[in-house]
């Protein structure tokens, strides 16, 4: 009757004491200082973090993962967040009145793969010390408005297969080092930035999976990202000022996303381009002239997508 009785309080007690009592002191903080918002209203101390709170997650009484998202979330990211030392996901987005920057505190997160801090307020640059996560896969730091250049550092993160920082008001040029990442090459999204300058000849070694570098003011050649031999998927050099001869590129049997618009790519279009499976592709407003190839793709695509060129002719465009 006894071990019944002791069963039966285990069972109803145990859940209440699964949260990790530092763990929840960190989560209150974080709450407290995003100004107690309505969409962490389940954050109650009374109750159990790991299993009644919202976005938050708990591996053996501990929590790994935090996501805060769409909310009417005001204040600053305090350095409490790193006072969660098993946590592995770190996402907060869509909050338009998170303010601040990055807390020095982040690199206390030995065990974090997915760092998300995308669509709100912070500002100023982006934190060299985040290269000290080296466990961390997925970098998405977009849709913000940090400023300042991009630190060279992040190419020492081994791991990462993803870098977001498009859509915020980087200045300056690509870093050198994003031409020998220490690990795998990463996705590359730089677009909608103030960037400007030539990007790395060493990218001609670079086996990029995407690489978005639209909306920004780089120019001299592109043409090094492509090759024949490499296995990238989709390429966007759109809105900037490149130039380079485009019919001497050879491109990745694996290309399904090519957009060079609004650039001074001169040449002609690669019979090559007949072969690839795109399924998006745009090359207008450059300075490329002759015969669009016939057969393959490149027909489904309608004449914006070849439009004001100096003199490119053929279907859908109109005849030579």
């Amino acid at each position: 009757m006894k071990l019944l009785f002791f069963s039966i309080f285990f069972f109803f007690v145990s859940p209440s004491a699964s949260c990790n009592p530092n763990d929840k002191k960190a989560l209150l903080q974080i709450k407290k200082s995003l100004n107690y918002p309505q969409i962490l209203h389940t954050w109650d101390p009374k109750t159990d973090c790991c299993t009644n709170w919202t976005g938050v997650e708990c591996t053996r009484r501990r929590v790994t993962s935090l996501l805060i998202q769409a909310g009417e979330v005001s204040g600053e990211i305090p350095p409490e967040i790193g006072d969660l030392p098993f946590l592995r996901y770190l996402d907060f987005n869509n909050l338009d009145d998170l303010t601040g920057n990055i807390p020095r505190t982040i690199t206390k997160l030995k065990y974090l793969d997915t760092l998300r801090f995308r669509g709100t307020k912070l500002s100023g640059s982006v934190p060299d010390f985040i290269s000290e996560l080296k466990e961390v896969t997925f970098l998405d730091l977009s849709f913000n408005e940090f400023s300042g250049s991009i630190p060279g550092s992040l190419s020492k993160m081994p791991k990462l297969q993803s870098v977001q920082l498009n859509d915020n008001r980087l200045t300056g040029s690509v870093p050198e080092s994003f031409g020998s990442f220490e690990g795998n090459v990463p996705d590359l999204y730089l677009n909608s930035n103030q960037l400007s300058g030539n990007i790395p000849e060493s990218w001609s070694e670079n086996d990029f999976g995407s690489i978005f570098l639209s909306e920004n003011g780089f120019s001299g050649d592109g043409s090094m990202i492509f090759g024949g031999n490499k296995t990238t998927a989709r390429v966007d050099l759109s809105k900037n000022n490149f130039r380079f001869n485009l019919s001497k590129v050879k491109f990745a049997k694996s290309l399904v996303y090519l957009d060079l618009s609004h650039n001074q790519i001169y040449g002609t279009l690669p019979s090559e381009l007949r072969g690839l499976a795109l399924e998006q592709f745009n090359v207008s407003y450059n300075r490329l002239c002759g015969r669009i190839p016939r057969g393959g793709t490149l027909q489904k695509f309608d004449a914006f997508a070849f439009s004001n060129n100096l003199c490119l002719c053929g279907p859908p465009l109109n005849d030579c």
